[in-house]
């Protein structure tokens, strides 16, 4: 399957503007129970009730001391806006491999290359999201890394970031929102997390 190309396409986008001025639906893969490809669907009908699953991915990244870097999403997004969230997620273009899009996308949204980034296996949910009233419906690829440059986040992406430790971020999740989907991901990439971070970061 061709990958779609990036024409300027952001994860806040519902659709991108061609060379012409005509605009572009934004493409998600859509996966069986299994994670095989299925086919496409538009990235906000994908969303719509009851949601369709589709792939996606996740990415965690730490820094030497071992804190998190979170994101607040930028009030510009159409999905979740000006809520906390994991450093970086989004959706692979049809045809392209997650770990190539986790990579582009922390690029993209972060202005940094993980000093390592390594695989930290699947997690499939049903999230919906009451504010919006869109359904996250996602089979999600989980990346956990190394961050050892200093952000530099695009505003239209992201609206602050923040390191925190295991106990800040329980302070932090109970006193603001998050993502609908922010707890199940981490839960299901914490063992890759301690692997990354050692039993001393606490995670």
């Amino acid at each position: 399957m061709p990958i779609t190309p990036a024409n300027g396409q952001t994860a806040g986008d519902a659709a991108v503007t061609a060379p012409g001025g005509a605009a572009e639906p934004i493409m998600l893969e859509l996966v069986d129970e299994d994670g095989r490809t299925i086919g496409t669907a538009e990235k906000l009908a994908a969303h719509q009730p009851p949601g369709q699953l589709h792939r996606a991915f996740s990415v965690f990244l730490f820094d030497e001391k071992g804190r998190l870097l979170l994101q607040r999403r930028a009030l510009g997004k159409y999905h979740s806006p000006g809520v906390w969230s994991n450093t970086c997620c989004g959706h692979p273009y049809p045809g392209e491999a997650p770990f190539v899009a986790a990579a582009r996308r922390t690029t993209e949204e972060l202005g940094l290359a993980p000093a390592l980034l390594a695989e930290a296996g699947t997690v499939r949910y049903n999230h919906p999201d009451p504010d919006s009233g869109l359904v996250e419906q996602e089979y999600n690829h989980l990346f956990v890394g190394l961050v050892r440059t200093e952000p530099a986040p695009d505003p239209e992406e992201v609206g602050e970031i923040a390191f925190v430790t295991p106990q800040e971020l329980a302070e932090r999740h109970a006193a603001a929102p998050f993502s609908s989907w922010f707890m199940t991901v981490l839960d299901a990439a914490r063992p890759a997390v301690r692997e990354l971070t050692g039993q001393s970061a606490g995670w």
